[in-house]
């Protein structure tokens, strides 16, 4: 079953330093700024920083769907996405590696590979990580999250753990 979607952003550079972009699904503007390195303002998202966050949350919700299709639980995903970007006078800025690091956090150690095997597999599924060329490294992480034995209220775990 094929199925197509249009997805439509518009952005004005208003004179100035800054910018807005807007979504037809959002009522929300988004205020964009030339990188602080490039003279923009501090405080602004930038164009680049609107890009490694779409691949963010397109990994997290990947993620989602992969997990769910395999019946697999897990407590929490991050992920932390770091572009490096390299400036030349020939070609101007231009990422030259992206880093993929997901901390995802499961029940028990025995669902380590398991969740290791899924991150590999969002991140050849997910959308957003097809669609850009610059080489992409994942550095997942994958931790057992040890549950209280059954009984036990938090407040008896978190005095058992000193916390």
């Amino acid at each position: 079953m094929a199925s197509e979607y249009s997805y439509r952003v518009s952005a004005w550079w208003t004179s100035g330093r800054t910018g807005l972009a807007k979504c037809e699904s959002s009522p929300n503007t988004i205020h964009f700024s030339e990188a602080a390195e490039l003279g923009g303002l501090q405080g602004r998202w930038t164009p680049e920083q609107l890009l490694l966050c779409a691949l963010a949350g397109c990994f997290t919700t990947t993620f989602h769907d992969v997990a769910r299709s395999a019946k697999f639980e897990y407590t929490d995903l991050e992920v932390e996405i770091e572009g490096c970007v390299h400036r030349t006078r020939a070609t101007g800025c231009n990422f030259n590696e992206i880093l993929i690091r997901p901390r995802l956090k499961v029940h028990s150690e025995d669902q380590i590979e398991a969740g290791l095997a899924l991150l590999r597999r969002t991140k050849s599924v997910c959308m957003i990580s097809r669609a850009i060329t610059v080489p992409q490294t994942l550095e997942p992480t994958v931790e057992s999250i040890k549950m209280p034995v059954e009984g036990w209220s938090n407040q008896d775990a978190a005095l058992k753990l000193g916390v």
